[in-house]
């Protein structure tokens, strides 16, 4: 539901030198997901009549993120005038004329904010008609963060940075997150009045708090005891650690939903993976993307899904797949590679060493050991021989072979594409199938075996073989 009087401003302009990256930093991934598009989803779900993301560093990238994660939100472009004050300001320029609700100002590498948490910012702002309402956190270190000050009655008094702070405001464990919802009219004529005479030259968000408690105007700020929700991101260290916890928080949902994870501390499953009740998720197991696993399906230990699809008591261990089907019931692994486009059809089998790639593998087939299945179509209740190869590339093109229902294929087989092996076929072992086999037909190469008497004591004498080879004839006389 939209609420009318409602825009969101998200600061996405800064350079980000800390996290030493070619990569924009609020499009490091968290959990398979840039951390813009954690914020804008936030934002999505407070249901607002406006959405502006401002850019600056690195803009086209940043703006084809947005656009793709969120295609209504409408971009600014910070000028250059810096400062969170000059990119809220920017931000507003974008709203209509004649808006005037209030605005909440997000930050984009910000990521484990909840709606449920802005939500109740908006509230209070409301129920106590603030011109201001910020949301603040309780560290229990909050060194280098700006303090919130109050008076003795508790009321908001200040921000004070750290730099400027008091050893008493030092010890002030309640800080500014850099999350704010002002009255637009407010705030648009505050902004304007703000200049850039500080020792950065910059336009601070901050400074706006200072003009409206100057004049008059209400101010409140709301705490948050959990300070992950605040976690900004600022380097490679903050990344990994909001990972973890990310991660952390999702496996616990998962767990709580009836999914056994064995091994949390292994286990990683990106934001978009959907998990049903009896999964059972083995150590060293990484789901990403938007990987969807069915009831009663085991996967792992040691395997990666990605994009992937699982059906209903499928077993998939020490296993990789990207954008595979694997079908309910079905076994994949171990050691086992599927690669884009790879369909194992209910109670199908990817066994050991097997490599798939733009196949299907029909239900009740199965590739058990050592093979190269790729462009290929296995129907139903077939069996590929251990070491096959589908030989699908003539050096210029990719060419399809089709295995039909209820085949037989022997040990050691080429396949060489395009070829096609008719329902119930043979197949000999070694054979190199360069020919369609017909329905029910066994394809075989023969060759007459050749076997050379005393071929290694001539050729190789003094060695082990033509050592062992003389004994073994001498037993044989005896």
């Amino acid at each position: 539901m939209t609420a009318p009087d409602l825009a969101i401003v998200i600061l996405a302009a800064g350079q980000g030198t800390r996290m030493k990256s070619r990569t924009p930093k609020v499009l490091h991934r968290l959990g398979g997901i840039p951390l813009v598009g954690h914020v804008l989803h936030t934002a999505a779900e407070l249901g607002p009549a406006h959405t502006v993301v401002v850019v600056r560093h690195e803009r086209d990238a940043v703006v084809a993120a947005v656009g793709d994660l969120a295609p209504e939100a409408l971009i600014a472009d910070q000028d250059e005038i810096p400062g969170t004050g000059r990119a809220l300001e920017v931000g507003l320029e974008q709203l209509p004329e004649g808006f005037d609700g209030v605005v909440v100002v997000l930050s984009a590498d910000v990521p484990l904010l909840d709606a449920a948490t802005v939500r109740a910012l908006l509230e209070a702002h409301r129920r106590e008609a603030n011109q201001l309402t910020l949301l603040s956190a309780i560290f229990d270190d909050a060194t280098g963060f700006g303090r919130i000050v109050r008076d003795d009655s508790g009321a908001f008094q200040s921000i004070v940075e750290h730099k400027d702070a008091s050893d008493a405001e030092r010890r002030i464990q309640e800080i500014n997150a850099g999350v704010y919802v002002f009255d637009v009219v407010t705030v648009r004529r505050i902004l304007a009045g703000i200049g850039v005479d500080n020792a950065q030259g910059e336009k601070y968000l901050t400074d706006a708090a200072e003009r409206i408690k100057a004049e008059g105007g209400r101010i409140d700020a709301v705490a948050v005891t959990d300070p992950w929700l605040v976690q900004g991101i600022n380097d490679r260290v903050q990344l990994g650690a909001t990972a973890r916890e990310y991660n952390r928080r999702i496996l616990e949902h998962w767990m709580r939903e009836g999914v056994t994870i064995h091994d949390p501390s292994s286990t990683i499953v990106e934001g978009d993976v959907s998990l049903a009740r009896d999964v059972e998720l083995l150590p060293g197991t990484q789901l990403r993307g938007a990987t969807s696993v069915a009831e009663g399906a085991i996967i792992g230990p040691d395997t990666t899904l990605v994009d992937c699809e699982v059906g209903a008591d499928a077993v998939v261990k020490r296993a990789d797949a990207t954008l595979s089907v694997i079908g309910a019931g079905a076994t994949v692994g171990p050691w086992a590679y599927l690669r884009p486009n790879s369909i194992v059809g209910a109670g199908g089998k990817i066994g050991t060493f097997v490599e798939t790639k733009n196949s299907t593998i029909g239900p009740g087939s199965k590739v058990p050991h050592l093979s190269y299945i790729g462009d290929t179509e296995v129907g139903e209740s077939s069996n590929v021989g251990a070491g096959t190869i589908t030989a699908n590339y003539d050096g210029v093109n990719k060419h399809r072979t089709t295995v039909g229902s209820n085949v037989r294929t022997g040990s050691h087989n080429v396949f060489v594409a395009p070829v096609t092996i008719g329902d119930g076929a043979y197949t000999g072992a070694g054979t190199v199938v360069r020919k369609d086999v017909p329905a029910g037909s066994l394809a075989i190469n023969v060759a007459p075996q050749r076997n050379i008497d005393g071929w290694v004591t001539k050729n190789r004498a003094g060695t082990a073989a033509a050592e062992a080879a003389e004994r073994a004839s001498g037993d044989d006389a005896r």
